[in-house]
Parts: structure tokens; C-alpha cells; sequence
């Protein structure tokens, strides 16, 4: 797998893409990238099409980014393009976490004065997650 740099206005979005990306993630995904870096590419196509990172590619955009790290996946067909732009996105929310691993995780970030709505939990989440923590 190699990583390229190429110039962002290169970048052509899947316009069949059925993931949302409301302005909420948007704004997660920037925070993200702005607190940890950028670390992990969009991949594209032959074409520079996005087969997977559009909202990656979205929030790099509003950060002013020029160029964009991406990976070119220009083995897979067409039908196979598809299907894995659908089993990218589904195949994650496919499980859940190990809620005890998670509250202490979460605690300790707490204990650590990390920002914790970096994770992309709410604040109510995490008031769960630590409210049911304390109870051990």
C-alpha cells in the first residue's frame, strides 16, 4: 500500500456515497485531525474518486489543507468499488465496545485533563459511561 500526496482540488467526491456527514461530524472530524494530525488517507480510485474518507476529505478541505494524503485502490472493479464503499462504512458500526475497558479508558483520559469530547462521545455519554464506572 502506498501513500501519495496529491493537490485536494484533484479529489473528486462518490457522489453515490449513502454515508451522511452532517455538520456535527464534520466539525468532530476537524477537531480531530487538528489535536491528533491527519493519519489516515483517503482512498481514491484510478480516477481520484473517493472510495472511502469523504468526510475526511470534507473537514481537510475547511481546514485550508492544499494536499491531500491519500491511498489509490485502482485493483478493484467497479462492482467491487461499491460494495466496498458500503462494507467501509457498515462493517464498523457492525459492534459495539467493551463497556468496562471503555470507562476506564474514559477515566483515565479525565484523570489525564484530555479534552474527552475528542473521542466523538457527547457529554451525556460520557456522564454515563463515568456514572457507571463509579459504581464499580
Amino acid at each position: 500500500m502506498n501513500i501519495e500526496k496529491i493537490d485536494i482540488e484533484k479529489i473528486k467526491i462518490y457522489e453515490g456515497n449513502a454515508k451522511k456527514h452532517p455538520e456535527w461530524q464534520i466539525e468532530q472530524i476537524m477537531k480531530s485531525i487538528q489535536e491528533f494530525g491527519f493519519n489516515d488517507p483517503v482512498a481514491v480510485d484510478q480516477n481520484n474518486e473517493i472510495i472511502e474518507g469523504h468526510g475526511r476529505y470534507e473537514a481537510l478541505k475547511r481546514l485550508g489543507y492544499t494536499e491531500i494524503e491519500i491511498i489509490r485502490l485502482s485493483h478493484l472493479t467497479e462492482a467491487q468499488k461499491k460494495a466496498y464503499i458500503i462494507a467501509h462504512n457498515k462493517l464498523t458500526l457492525n459492534t459495539g465496545f467493551e463497556l468496562e475497558k471503555l470507562e476506564i479508558e474514559i477515566q483515565e483520559l479525565k484523570d489525564m485533563n484530555i479534552d474527552l469530547e475528542l473521542t466523538g462521545f457527547t457529554d451525556h455519554e460520557i456522564e454515563e459511561l463515568l456514572l457507571h464506572s463509579a459504581v464499580f
